[in-house]
């Protein structure tokens, strides 16, 4: 794969970022392409290592992690290293509904498990994934139109990056796609939690059209389980997918939570969102750091949104706290690799101007007529316990929780449906099937598995719309 001797001769060099000073003035994105000569070299660095760790997501549990949706990592960075872009880009596709998006927006696991990562030195994957899909959009999205169509028709309850692979999938399988999504665009998290300055909506967008024109019609503003009734879907469609998201926010039930100013950040960064692509906030009050004194809690990737909001909103400070202990700088290779690696990381958000603190709880809030003013808080050892004499007090104008989610909203849709749950309060669904305890009920994504990435999320879409289509028709020749 690639050049024979490329890992040897070419250093590793990824995208660079538009200096701190002029990306906060905007919501733009601000990740810096690589010229098509320098990408096409970190392509030929993939090396022929025999067992491609970055090339799948294992079934055994326990066993080496690498891409969740089985991209052919080493098929196409050899390509890309020849110049084939476009034959780059159908090997692509074909396991990625949306790879515009995870070359923007994935963590990339299939770096930490390439066999380079031994030496910290992996090859670009991320960055040449996101310039193959990027390269072949600009050429423009066609559509791809099912040959015949299968007289079934297939209710998809959720827009995010699940419902959104499932729905293209079975749409390109011949079956009417009904996508059914409350809020006024399609894209859930992609849309309304991912900032802008991460991925621009531009990016869901065309996906949104491209599904269209393969007959995959949306509905807007329609809540099932609130304003749709369950049972008038479950009569009109042959199948029903639930793709609805873990939405249900893990809160932080303390003395003074009840105070103004102490905000979910699912709150916060969707109201961005909404400015940015000029979406009326409606009634909902304006949530805002300009001019604030702002405490994040919770150290993950939405908490780094968060905190990349709220500098371009014209914070006075940003503060971030976790309550797990500082990870070391570098992970201990011979014990964890291939697997994702627990080790400090330095968000684009972090590096314009917040400040972090680890193995910090929050014991109390409070405040001034009503409005928060301070957070109490106090280290903690690695069981979680107080550490005594490290207790100590901080200002804030904002505070934002941005400590995961438990499951998914329960009232309504869920409770209407009466599915079982299983343990940690996710819909229960089958692993091969996907069918939950209702019949011709299916479910995929986050609101099955938890809380996960978006890949995972586009790997549960697809394989959910394998075993719908199997479902309807006997077989299918959809890829799992």
């Amino acid at each position: 794969m690639g050049k024979v001797t490329g890992f040897l001769e070419i250093d590793r060099h990824d995208r660079k970022y538009e200096p701190v000073a002029e990306r906060i003035k905007h919501y733009r994105e601000f990740v810096l392409r690589l010229p098509e000569a320098e990408a096409r070299a970190q392509a030929a660095r993939c090396m022929d290592c025999g067992v491609p760790y970055c090339h799948g997501q294992s079934q055994i549990p326990g066993a080496p992690s690498g891409c969740p949706v089985n991209n052919q990592i080493p098929d196409w960075n050899d390509l890309v290293y020849r110049g084939q872009w476009d034959e780059a880009a159908r090997n692509l596709h074909s396991t990625n509904n949306f790879p515009e998006v995870t070359g923007r927006v994935c963590p990339a696991p299939c770096e930490a498990s390439c066999t380079l990562n031994i030496d910290d030195n992996p090859v670009t994957i991320k960055t040449i994934e996101c310039e193959i899909a990027d390269r072949a959009i600009a050429q423009g999205l066609k559509p791809d139109i099912a040959a015949k169509k299968t007289g079934k028709k297939v209710a998809v309850v959720g827009s995010g990056p699940a419902g959104l692979a499932c729905a293209q999938q079975l749409a390109r399988a011949g079956h009417d796609v009904h996508v059914y999504e409350r809020w006024a665009k399609a894209g859930g998290l992609l849309r309304y939690g991912i900032p802008d300055f991460k991925m621009e909506k531009v990016h869901v967008d065309r996906r949104v059209a491209q599904m269209q024109a393969e007959g995959v019609t949306f509905h807007y503003g329609v809540h099932v389980g609130v304003t749709m009734p369950v049972d008038q879907l479950a009569k009109e469609h042959d199948a029903v997918v639930l793709a609805g998201g873990s939405e249900k926010p893990r809160d932080l039930p303390i003395p003074g939570r009840e105070l103004a100013g102490i905000h979910f950040a699912m709150d916060f960064l969707p109201q961005q969102n909404r400015r940015v692509s000029g979406e009326p906030l409606g009634e909902t009050a304006p949530i805002l750091a300009t001019a604030k004194k702002v405490v994040v809690i919770g150290g993950g990737d939405t908490g780094s949104d968060c905190i990349g909001t709220s500098i371009r909103q014209g914070a006075v400070s940003v503060v971030n706290f976790e309550i797990m202990p500082q990870p070391p700088e570098r992970e201990n290779k011979p014990l964890v690799w291939p697997d994702w690696p627990l080790k400090l990381r330095v968000s684009s958000s972090h590096e314009e101007g917040a400040t972090r603190e680890f193995a910090v709880l929050t014991q109390k809030f409070s405040g001034e007529n009503g409005r928060v003013k301070k957070l109490h808080c106090v280290h903690v050892d690695a069981k979680f316990q107080p550490v005594p004499g490290t207790e100590f007090e901080i200002e804030a104008d904002l505070v934002l929780l941005a400590m995961g989610f438990v499951h998914p909203v329960h009232d309504g849709m869920l409770k209407t449906l009466d599915v079982a749950l299983d343990k940690r309060g996710n819909v229960s669904a089958d692993m091969e099937s996907y069918l939950t305890s209702v019949p011709k009920v299916f479910s995929a994504g986050d609101m099955r598995r938890g809380q996960s990435l978006v890949v995972w999320a586009i790997r549960e879409g697809r394989q959910c719309a394998h075993a719908v289509d199997k479902f309807l028709m006997g077989s299918t020749a959809l890829p799992r």
